[in-house]
């Protein structure tokens, strides 16, 4: 999903819940996320709007460098218009205007009928309706993949509530500021991201390893530190896998979570929903920096902003930020179709460890390692077009997290100038990434289960 620099690089999914307690929560992500995915329907009674808005407002739909400009227009002009508003109140204003037409479905026919009247309609982009219904089959063959029994209600439910929130982004494009806190009402989108990827993971073959230094991370944000993780990247659904395998143990660390986020995530139709229920620091993706290059120094700026933000966040303290220094999500060896973490970018890495350094609170970085391709693997090559296909499957999957490596260490011990000091200590930390993730491997894809396990790495099914 994510890097961090001055020019940055770059992810999440779902099933809605819209409960009676979240009028009383905060947009803050602070509820538990322990919802099954088959048990509960949206109960959103949005007013149908009497004027639709033109497909131009779609963000996929801007290819050319005069539809970028007319997009990035549109989006100053709606900040403008709703600086005054809070998250919710935006929020609750874009339900009251939303359309019900994917609600009231009540089949698999009546869905994918729905898509295409209101393509017919012209209120739905073509290639946008061809997506979703893509996205339908492919989520659907995953979860018959998982064999289980309410397998049809679980798909039903779910790709009602991802179409209907994809619509209303249709409808009314969502802006994300530079900093995101996940919006959890009147809508709880953080929860329909959880629900939508639950029943994509194979729990009976899924692992985390050293559980203890997760609950050590938990103590030291009471305490106000702050917390980096360094982690690689696989797919867009890694916030919802992360929280996934945290949340009997440690739903907080889950949901206090910000992530690092390139801009294919806030802008791409079929994943924003999904985002929307993150905490964010939105960036421009240093590896489509230029795809537009008369945009290059507009996308610089607000890089320079998304830092300010991240630097007034790390000052308050008790803070824990994801960040994927590769740039981008892993992808196999095009030779051996081998999967392995992409190599870290050292001055993204370095960005952040010193903002970490420069506020007032302590701060500790971890290496994390996540294997969680199979269930949503991106495309074999990095595209620069906004609408990728979405194969979808049901795995197992692994995270792991490692002691924190101080950079004091690593600089006093290579005796070097600065310059290598920092090579030095993002190689370190890509070492014991990699390390972490073949143990994952060996445990997942090569059947060895907990006996995988090293003395630096321990695994363990704290669901079980």
């Amino acid at each position: 999903m994510y890097i961090l620099s001055a020019t940055f690089s770059s992810t999440t999914f779902l099933k809605p819940r819209v409960s009676s307690s979240s009028s009383s929560s905060s947009v803050s992500s602070s509820s538990s996320s322990l919802s099954s995915a088959s048990s509960t329907r949206l109960r959103l009674v949005p007013l149908r709007s009497s004027s639709r808005r033109s497909n131009s407002a779609c963000p996929c739909s801007f290819y050319s460098a005069s539809k970028v400009r007319a997009m990035a227009e549109m989006v100053k002009d709606k900040e403008e218009k709703e600086e005054s508003l809070s998250a919710v109140e935006s929020a609750q204003r874009r339900e009251t205007r939303h359309s019900r037409t994917f609600l009231n479905v009540t089949s698999e026919a009546e869905l994918l009928s729905a898509i295409r009247l209101e393509t017919e309609a012209g209120r739905l982009p073509a290639n946008i309706a061809s997506g979703m219904e893509e996205l339908y089959w492919n989520y659907k063959n995953a979860i018959l993949q998982s064999g289980s029994p309410k397998a049809d209600e679980i798909v039903l439910s779910n790709m009602t509530a991802a179409l209907d929130r994809i619509f209303l982004d249709i409808e009314d494009p969502f802006v994300f500021s530079p900093y995101h806190k996940a919006l959890r009402e009147p809508f709880d989108y953080y929860m329909f991201g959880q629900n939508y990827i639950r029943p994509l993971v194979d729990f009976r073959n899924s692992y985390v390893g050293n559980i203890s230094i997760f609950y050590d991370m938990e103590e030291k944000l009471r305490q106000g530190h702050n917390i980096i993780l360094i982690s690689n990247h696989q797919t867009e659904a890694d916030p919802a896998v992360i929280a996934l395998l945290l949340e009997t143990t440690n739903p907080h660390l889950a949901e206090k979570m910000t992530y690092i986020a390139g801009d294919r995530v806030v802008t791409d139709p079929l994943c924003k929903p999904f985002s929307i229920g993150r905490n964010l620091i939105c960036v421009y993706s240093k590896k489509h920096m230029n795809d537009v290059p008369e945009l290059a120094e507009m996308k610089r700026k607000a890089n320079t902003r998304s830092l300010k933000e991240m630097a007034m966040l790390l000052r308050g303290g008790s803070q824990i930020i994801w960040i994927a220094p590769s740039g981008g999500r892993d992808r196999p060896d095009p030779v051996t179709d081998e999967w392995f973490p992409a190599p870290f970018d050292a001055s993204a890495l370095d960005n952040l460890r010193r903002l970490a350094e420069h506020s007032a609170a302590p701060g500790h970085i971890y290496p994390l390692a996540l294997l969680c391709h199979d269930i949503m693997p991106p495309p074999r090559q990095v595209e620069k077009e906004i609408g990728e296909k979405r194969m979808i499957a049901f795995h197992g999957t692994g995270l792991s997290v490692a002691p924190e490596i101080p950079f004091s260490e690593i600089a006093t011990s290579c005796k070097s100038p600065e310059e290598q000091a920092k090579e030095a200590y993002t190689q370190a930390l890509y070492n014991v990434v990699t390390e972490q993730y073949n143990v994952l491997k060996s445990a997942i894809h090569g059947k060895q289960g907990l006996k995988a396990s090293t003395p630096n790495v321990s695994l363990s099914q704290t669901w079980i």
